[in-house]
């Protein structure tokens, strides 16, 4: 079974580089999103500026793409450890992805995708605190709070044992996708380095004002 589980896992991850929001922004509008708001491939940019409509078939594409090899990693009969890493892969190539030079999203969609497959119960529980942060107009630090308390949830109510290693996984790689910000420059040492980093970490942003940072223009990301 290792050539069949290698197989979907590279796979997995090729499916998660497809940046179904890109191609949105520019077959929509022609813009890059990679220039716009966060500077991410994201569905929340789309929503931003390309147009509200397309979100959904983008989201729903995201979610598509975690989901179908974490399921058929189960399908197959290879088993939870198979089946989580190439729904992990998929996130990764969504983050990461081969086909932008590795500058993609946050993977919130394909965290979904993946919960879908493995542990339904963690969906509505993560929408859950998104909704909670979009009423609040910030979700980052909801998202975080919402992976980071899953496993709790999971063994309240009897998921499987490798949710907590999957959630586990969800939340380094969005800190590292956070930290790397898509190459974004940091700072020079010092004060406001420090506060960068803090801000990336908690916030996903480089400045105070959520609203400001999601409808940057290209001229104010040079």
């Amino acid at each position: 079974m290792i050539v069949p589980s290698i197989l979907l896992i590279v796979g997995g991850y090729l499916l998660g580089s497809i940046p179904t929001a890109y191609w949105a922004g520019k077959w929509l509008r022609g813009r890059d999103l990679r220039r716009y708001g966060s500077g991410t491939v994201s569905g929340s940019m789309v929503y931003e500026h390309i147009a509200r409509w397309a979100v959904v078939p983008v989201g729903l594409f995201d979610v598509g793409k975690a989901a179908l090899p974490t399921w058929l990693g189960l399908r197959l009969g290879l088993g939870y450890p198979v089946a989580s890493v190439a729904g992990l892969a998929a996130i990764v190539g969504h983050n990461w992805p081969v086909f932008l030079r590795f500058t993609g999203g946050r993977g919130l969609g394909c965290f979904l995708g993946v919960l879908l497959a493995l542990f339904p119960w963690g969906v509505p529980w993560l929408l859950l605190f998104l909704a909670i942060g979009w009423l609040l107009g910030d979700s980052a630090p909801w998202a975080l709070a919402g992976l980071i308390t899953l496993p709790l949830f999971a063994a309240g109510v009897g998921g499987p044992e490798i949710v907590a290693s999957v959630t586990g996984a969800m939340v380094l790689i969005t800190l590292a996708k956070r930290l790397e910000a898509n190459r974004r420059p940091l700072p020079p040492p010092g004060l406001e380095r420090r506060r960068v980093i803090l801000r990336r970490l908690f916030l996903d942003r480089d400045i105070s004002s959520h609203r400001e940072w999601i409808r940057r223009e290209p001229q104010e990301n040079a």
